[in-house]
């Protein structure tokens, strides 16, 4: 038997734990801007350009993630995980997968359809173009996206309280699964 069919895969590759801390960090950051950018603090305001060029890279990492993903399984859950949890994990990861995807695009569509609508810079490096799309198309993207970034933060904070159980009172080395240079079970 070849030894690579002997050693049992207990945490995520690599890969998968850069797209995932990577995209966690630019999603906070989205998360701050969004959420302050109509507040009293001027400088947020400034930043909308800094959220847009944000956005479409999570949009890129999301695509890249996910093909990365089909090519590579992740680890299995703990055999102890009750079958609740198991469909909680399970219909989390697919709403992540899908707000990463959703929150992006209706953000480029609410961009898009404004009447002073021009392709923005990303990063200041080069033009996004914008998308064909109406004001009304615009307008319902608008909405979306701004219900979206609250479901999203909800998420969140669902997925950080999930793994911090796993980690300090279930014990069972799932948080260490996605750490890197960690142990699963450390």
């Amino acid at each position: 038997m070849a030894r690579s069919a002997l050693i049992r895969i207990d945490r995520y590759s690599r890969g998968a734990i850069w797209f995932h801390w990577i995209i966690a960090a630019l999603v906070l950051v989205n998360l701050a801007i969004g959420l302050l950018h109509e507040s009293l603090l001027d400088g947020v305001k400034r930043a909308m350009p800094l959220h847009f060029s944000i956005g479409i890279t999570v949009l890129v990492l999301t695509l890249g993630r996910i093909a990365w993903r089909l090519a590579h399984r992740p680890p299995p859950l703990p055999a102890g995980m009750a079958a609740w949890e198991r469909i909680t994990a399970g219909a989390t990861h697919a709403a992540f997968y899908a707000l990463l995807l959703i929150l992006p695009l209706s953000g480029w569509m609410l961009v898009s359809g404004k009447a002073t609508s021009k392709p923005f810079a990303w990063f200041g490096l080069f033009d996004v173009p914008t998308l064909p799309i109406s004001k009304a198309a615009s307008g319902i993207a608008h909405e979306a996206h701004g219900l979206l970034g609250y479901g999203m933060a909800a998420l969140v904070v669902l997925h950080v309280v999930a793994a911090l159980r796993h980690h300090f009172v279930l014990r069972d080395g799932v948080l260490g699964r996605m750490l890197p240079g960690v142990s699963p079970r450390s």
